[in-house]
């Protein structure tokens, strides 16, 4: 074995996608002109700052499920098609307040860019 060469088996896709990445070298970021840089910059910061309010709402949302079952204990008890309501309050309901979060976030970032 020591006298036989290794052959590297790949897929066509793989062969090609590591051609392309010798054939063109390494990738650079675009530089932006001067304006183009700062209206960058603004708006990056003004997403951020609409990112806050649903940052904090998926915190409050997150860890007042806990709370909330502190609060009420006997939330174990009752059921719903014989599964408990905590059980369902944490494997159902985040998901949901999740997208709608998202949504709500990209909506604001995408008006943002467009007003500006």
């Amino acid at each position: 074995m020591p006298g036989q060469k290794r052959i590297a088996v790949m897929s066509p896709q793989t062969r090609l996608a590591h051609s392309r990445r010798r054939a063109r070298g390494r990738w650079r970021v675009p530089k932006l002109d001067g304006p183009g840089a700062e209206r960058a910059v603004e708006l990056h910061h003004r997403q951020l700052r609409l990112a806050v309010a649903p940052l904090a709402l998926l915190f409050a949302g997150i860890l007042g499920l806990p709370l909330l079952f502190a609060v009420f204990p006997g939330l174990d008890e009752v059921r719903l098609l014989g599964i408990p309501v905590s059980w369902l309050a944490l494997a159902v309901l985040p998901y949901p307040a999740l997208a709608l979060l998202a949504a709500w976030q990209l909506r604001r970032a995408e008006k943002a860019e467009d007003s500006r």
